[in-house]
């Protein structure tokens, strides 16, 4: 009788503890929350937060060098139109390294999941190798053909020696940005958001302290602006080369896996594919917008636009941030058949989104002047800046709806409609509509403008009705 008591109280003592391995197995895996049981709103602040400051910091970094060149006194408006005419060819770049990495980081995930690290090491060594690959054949092409390429994405002979002398120079630091974005994917994929994150603030940090010695102290101009940032991703560059080859990381970065190999580099770029299109349509778009506006408006209106892409970023990214935080809970939840959570994750990530793009979009309309006078302090193109901005971001206010709706088509595991939607919006319809709207309105400038307003308004209603009978389906 004592035996089996005893023995009865073993078995429950272990499957309490089985119990309690599995909570905090299902708890470990997202930082010590139970995206099943925890409060919705508790949860996409811890997850989302993060990513918010990720994304704010990775803004600063992009947007720092115009901020700094705008305020270059007597040349400043040239010199800063001029980096802007740059930036189709810099999401170039930027769209190569997602290339490689986009679809290699999930393919080491998986391996790990399967306890295959050395093959995750494979990919992780291959990836670094084709970056690399990749960089030295950027750097040449952009060195030989860099000026022309300019001159057809939208530079005048005006901006032409801004332009030229910034990209010279930063094409030169290619493969410290390739690396240092190509390989940051790989330190999130095992885990490390925090590393990851710290990654880009270093960067970010040197560029910002760099910017003003260069351009301003040293008297460089454009040309310190570019070696501030290529110093500055090298920088990051070499602290995640000392992450990959130290002990803290699960893969390990080795020269005997840098040897290309089809079976294990072509699986990656064929995973890559769909966010490099994502990047390198939104290059092709900046372009339409650069050569169509030379043409209507001249310099003024390419460096206006330079300071409204910037702004449009400002309003998209942390958005980003806040879906990247919801779509674990929608995932989870969707999985797990809890349909309930589902919606209510959605509802609070559209309430969100919708409270962040009614601030921007009243900052737009009321005071524009608040975000223009970050980039420059030319009265003219301070004050066609503002003019064009109220056109520019006019239905800004409905990009809460669009990326709130369009990310969460992933988050349930439908990535090609949320795929097709973003193509939707920028190839088929604003593309075309930078031409056609010059063609039917008398302001040919302001009607450029217009035609995000209008891709907009299209884009969104497409979005709310595939949306809508998803959300029904739950």
């Amino acid at each position: 009788m004592k035996d089996s008591n005893e023995k009865e109280k073993i078995e429950k003592e272990k499957a309490k503890k089985e119990i309690k391995e599995k909570e905090s197995g299902e708890k470990g895996k997202n930082g010590g929350a139970d995206l099943g049981c925890d409060s919705i709103g508790g949860l996409l602040f811890r997850l989302a937060l993060p990513a918010i400051l990720a994304q704010i910091v990775n803004l600063l970094y992009n947007m720092v060098d115009r901020m700094y060149i705008g305020h270059i006194p007597q040349v400043g408006s040239a010199a800063l139109t001029g980096v802007g005419v740059t930036m189709p060819l810099i999401m170039c770049i930027s769209a190569f390294a997602a290339l490689v990495s986009m679809g290699g980081a999930p393919r080491a995930s998986i391996m790990m999941g399967r306890k295959k690290s050395d093959e995750a090491e494979s990919i992780l060594g291959n990836c670094t190798a084709m970056l690399v690959l990749i960089a030295l054949v950027l750097t040449i092409f952009i060195q030989w053909l860099g000026r022309d390429i300019l001159m057809i994405f939208g530079a005048s002979e005006t901006t032409i020696p801004y332009a030229w002398s910034y990209m010279q120079i930063y094409s030169l630091g290619t493969i410290f940005v390739q690396l240092a974005l190509g390989l940051n994917a790989f330190i999130n994929a095992q885990g490390f958001a925090k590393i990851g994150m710290l990654t880009v603030t270093i960067g970010a940090v040197c560029n910002i302290i760099l910017d003003p010695i260069f351009i301003f102290v040293l008297d460089l101009g454009v040309q310190g602006a570019a070696l501030a940032t290529i110093l500055s991703q090298a920088v990051s560059c070499l602290w995640i080369l000392r992450f990959f080859t130290g002990k803290t990381t699960k893969l390990h970065l080795r020269k005997k896996e840098m040897r290309l190999k089809p079976s294990i580099i072509l699986p990656c770029i064929a995973l890559g594919v769909s966010p490099f299109i994502m990047q390198f349509t939104e290059s092709i778009l900046n372009i339409c917008f650069n050569t169509s506006l030379l043409k209507y408006g001249g310099d003024i209106a390419v460096g206006a636009m330079t300071i409204l892409g910037s702004v449009m970023q400002f309003s998209m990214l942390p958005l980003q941030g806040l879906t990247q935080g919801s779509q674990p809970i929608v995932g989870f939840n969707y999985g797990a058949g809890k349909n309930e959570r589902v919606k209510q994750t959605f509802r609070l990530l559209l309430f969100c989104c919708c409270c962040f793009t009614a601030l921007t979009w009243s900052i737009c309309m009321l005071a524009p002047g608040v975000f223009v006078g970050l980039f420059t302090n030319d009265a003219e193109l301070a004050a066609f800046s503002c003019k064009s901005m109220r056109i520019y971001m006019a239905v800004s206010l409905l990009f809460g709806i669009q990326i709130s709706c369009q990310q969460t088509f992933i988050a349930l595991g439908n990535a090609k409609t949320s795929v097709i939607l973003a193509l939707l919006r920028k190839v088929v319809l604003l593309i075309p509509l930078i031409y056609i709207m010059p063609a039917v309105l008398p302001n040919k400038a302001a009607a450029v403008f217009l035609a995000e307003p209008v891709a907009d308004i299209l884009a969104v209603s497409a979005t709310s009705i595939l949306f809508y009978r998803q959300y029904k389906k739950l």
